[in-house]
């Protein structure tokens, strides 16, 4: 990025304090493990860099809740502070050399360096030119921003250079679901398993990644499941079958679940609007599962999930709003929450699954540069978990992508589990409905 030349500043810029996710993100930074969201659009065509760049500026200002930095203060100070910018402060758009590994280069660039939170707006991207199309690297500080509120970001960008509409899809639409009982599951004071170490990776420091493209899992009419929940179960086994590979001792499994609740039209609120729930699996569910199971488990599954998701909670929990609440400085919350991080990283869970579900944009940047016909997120990976699974579904493909913390596997243990993915999606592929 290259600093741009601002004008002299005339009014006081607008100053919001940061909400309980931003705060606690925040608190705990740390270098070499950044918190950066990853996102990656495949696009068919060439991209003009002039045409590339104007159209991005303006969906920057069209939702100018991006354009923020963090603003300085005192120590004593009780709240971070997100400072609101008329413009950008950096040339957030780029454009690599198209060297042989410059998709390489750029995927480590967003996996290790985290767009600085002191310069506005915290993200970048990089566009590079391949033999057969474009690749964009959107690159997020996840202190401030999440995946689905950049994508909404890119969508308007899309829209600005090639004229087309790319107004969301209407969402998949299921008939109310009876009321059920919620099923047994294990205690939350429970510490879940773990990821068991596999080789690390010589490389210091950040995550490793994989991405990989799969069918959408086939699923019967009428079922009581959602993809959803399919890519749920199948996390879990792949982690139970890991773990069993590597001789860990059986554990309850808890895997994190982001729900999000926003429109996703140009209204759409900017920032991180995700709430947090964790999904709980018994060590008896995830031993070797008989087909005929499976779609016990699936069930079981998708009425634990509904539940969660039906269930109004705080974003991070009622905790993590009660250590953001500002009665003393910022400066102390944040040593405190370092530390109880710490001592609670033996219950933190074991993964986190975020599905974003099917693109609900076309990301059409008319001719050349055509439609997107593969979209990539993937979520930090920092220990104690120490791996993700992000998915999303464009174009009729499922779009995996496995993220790890280097401290805990390298390039060869993330090939053998997207190899157990895979199987274990296609085991969830009923040819009926089960009941539970």
């Amino acid at each position: 990025m290259t600093t741009l030349n601002q004008p002299p500043r005339t009014n006081t810029p607008t100053r919001i304090p940061f909400p309980t996710v931003d705060e606690i993100a925040r608190h705990c930074h740390q270098s070499a493990e950044p918190e950066t969201v990853h996102i990656e659009v495949h696009l068919p065509g060439p991209v003009n860099p002039e045409r590339l760049r104007t159209a991005f500026t303006a969906a920057l200002h069209h939702h100018p809740r991006i354009l923020m930095r963090e603003a300085p203060g005192p120590w004593y100070r009780r709240r971070y502070e997100w400072e609101l910018t008329d413009t950008p402060d950096l040339e957030v758009v780029t454009f690599p050399p198209p060297t042989r590994d410059a998709l390489k280069q750029a995927r480590t660039r967003s996996l290790t360096h985290a767009p600085p939170l002191t310069a506005s707006p915290p993200i970048r991207l990089e566009a590079i030119e391949l033999p057969h199309g474009t690749t964009l690297i959107l690159t997020v500080n996840h202190t401030a921003l999440d995946g689905p509120a950049c994508l909404r970001i890119l969508a308007t960008a899309a829209e600005r250079y090639g004229g087309k509409d790319n107004s969301p899809t209407a969402p998949p639409t299921r008939p109310p679901d009876p009321p059920e009982p919620p099923t047994d599951t294990p205690s939350v004071w429970t510490p879940p398993a773990r990821v068991a170490p596999g080789t690390p990776d010589p490389s210091p420091g950040g995550n490793g990644l994989l991405l990989t493209e799969l069918p959408v899992p086939h699923r019967p009419k009428g079922s009581p499941y959602t993809v959803n929940d399919q890519l749920m179960v199948t996390t879990a086994l792949m982690i139970a079958h890991w773990n069993r590979e590597h001789g860990a001792h059986p554990r309850p499994m808890r895997i994190t679940m982001p729900v999000d609740d926003r429109p996703r039209g140009t209204d759409m609120p900017i920032g991180n609007g995700t709430r947090l729930v964790e999904v709980t699996f018994a060590p008896d569910e995830l031993t070797t599962t008989p087909d005929h199971h499976m779609g016990e488990l699936l069930h079981r599954t998708a009425t634990r999930t509904r539940a969660l998701k039906a269930l109004p909670r705080p974003q991070l929990g009622h905790g993590a709003t009660l250590l953001t609440a500002p009665v003393v400085p910022v400066a102390w919350r944040a040593t405190l929450t370092r530390g109880l991080r710490r001592a609670a990283a033996p219950w933190t869970s074991t993964t986190l699954l975020s599905n974003i579900g099917r693109v609900p944009y076309t990301l059409d940047f008319g001719d050349p540069a055509g439609r997107a016909h593969a979209v990539w997120f993937s979520a930090p990976a920092r220990m104690p978990r120490g791996l993700t699974v992000t998915t999303a579904s464009t174009a009729g493909k499922l779009h995996v992508a496995l993220r790890w913390s280097r401290a805990l596997l390298g390039p060869g243990d993330g090939a053998h589990l997207r190899d157990l993915f895979e199987h274990y999606l296609h085991t969830t592929e009923q040819t009926e409905a089960h009941p539970a």
